[in-house]
């Protein structure tokens, strides 16, 4: 349990990894997705994602350079934990106080 909190930590993180379940995508496409959270912070998350290999970064040749992100196998099978976490928020919805 520890290591996977450790590796969706942070806000934004487990959102990250969400949106790229469906496939890959490109930094604005990411960034629209997740109702736009800073350049800084996107990108901060991403690497340390990257770094925790749970998705790849690939820059394409191209001018402008086109920079596309994907889920490794390892991060992909964070899906069981998301979906987890969705059908516990569906069964436990928030009560307003």
């Amino acid at each position: 349990m520890e290591r996977t909190l450790k590796v969706l930590d942070g806000k934004w993180t487990t959102l990250v990894v969400r949106e790229l379940l469906s496939g890959p995508k490109r930094f604005g496409e990411l960034r629209t997705a997740l109702g736009s959270p800073s350049a800084k912070t996107l990108t901060d998350r991403l690497r340390a994602l990257e770094h925790q290999r749970i998705l790849t970064r690939t820059v394409h040749a191209e001018v402008p350079p086109r920079v596309v992100y994907r889920l490794t196998e390892q991060g992909e099978s964070l899906s069981e934990v998301l979906y987890a976490m969705l059908r516990w928020g569906e069964e436990h919805p928030l009560t307003e106080s």
